[in-house]
């Protein structure tokens, strides 16, 4: 299949996760009890993979006056920053199980990548919800010291854990990811992994490794996935993804090897695409139903990028 010329594929579309118009005022967080009851403060109710949103759509509003929030959550209130002129903005945990009670009470409940890809709320909260559900899952995860197993606690709004046992404290965590669109000419490779909808695939991704530059930890991830070698390593652009608490370094790398020999232990399949098919997988025009990630993901950007001429 080719193209006389490619088409028109528009504006770049808004990455998930990003531009959060919050100050995340790290100087307020030790006194943040005190913004509780600021008459603008408003709260995001997550429960796990769950949010909470008010109003009848198709555009929901996903913050919460506190007595509204309180009646609904538990545990304490993170804080995420200030918004505008002053405005805080706080995370409060519910109970997913609690999910047919707050349906019940009017409110839509569901999960941030359904919310994200169908635009159930404005783009500007996905930075704030991504942060808050990020910051509570690090919590749900070390509730006690890594060092000594004692109890810990939350001091700084939810910016610190300390161990009121041997002194540690610890700070919350994120995962950087190294995400990369590896290409060779005209061709690209992608790899779909077994729990992909079917027909979609990906750029191949992995955990940074100790020690490793991101350059290496490319490098290392496509020859372990795909038996592909690249040299020239690209940094295109990052974002936050909150499944639960990565970083995403979105990379372009140039192969300088084209056989594949795949890992199935990490991917169901790896193959090359030319240029003009992979425009047909991102505008879903694929004669045979293929596709790429949604715009919210860094992938589809990295993918896009290569097919208007991006390279390592």
């Amino acid at each position: 299949m080719s193209f006389i010329s490619r088409p028109d594929l528009g504006a770049w579309p808004t990455l998930g996760y990003v531009d959060s118009p919050l100050d995340r005022a790290c100087h307020l967080r030790a006194s943040a009890a005190d913004l509780l009851d600021h008459p603008s403060a408003r709260f995001y109710l997550l429960g796990g993979e769950l949010v909470a949103l008010k109003g009848a759509g198709p555009v929901f509003d996903p913050l919460f006056e506190r007595a509204e929030a309180e009646a609904r959550g538990r545990g304490e209130a993170l804080f995420l920053g200030i918004e505008g002129d002053g405005a805080p903005r706080f995370a409060m945990g519910f109970d997913p199980g609690l999910r047919e009670t707050l349906e019940g009470e009017g409110l839509t409940v569901t999960d941030l990548r359904t919310i994200a890809v169908s635009g159930l709320i404005a783009p500007q909260h996905l930075g704030p919800v991504a942060c808050g559900k990020a910051l509570r899952a690090w919590h749900t995860r070390h509730g006690f010291c890594a060092n000594c197993g004692a109890a810990s606690r939350i001091v700084d709004a939810g910016w610190r854990r300390d161990c009121p046992s041997c002194g540690a404290q610890h700070f919350p965590r994120t995962d950087p990811v190294v995400i990369m669109l590896t290409a060779r000419g005209d061709r690209c490779l992608l790899g779909r992994q077994p729990h992909f909808a079917p027909g979609m695939w990906s750029t191949l991704a992995g955990f940074v490794e100790p020690g490793e530059t991101i350059e290496d930890a490319v490098r290392r991830e496509t020859l372990e996935e795909a038996g592909v070698r690249t040299g020239k390593v690209r940094y295109l652009a990052s974002q936050p993804w909150p499944f639960p608490m990565s970083l995403m370094i979105g990379c372009i790398a140039e192969a300088t090897s084209e056989e594949l020999v795949i890992d199935r232990n990490e991917l169901e399949d790896a193959r090359w695409f030319g240029r003009d098919e992979v425009t047909l997988m991102l505008t879903r025009a694929h004669p045979d139903g293929l596709f790429v990630p949604p715009p919210i993901a860094i992938a589809h950007h990295l993918i896009r990028n290569f097919i208007e001429g991006g390279h390592a």
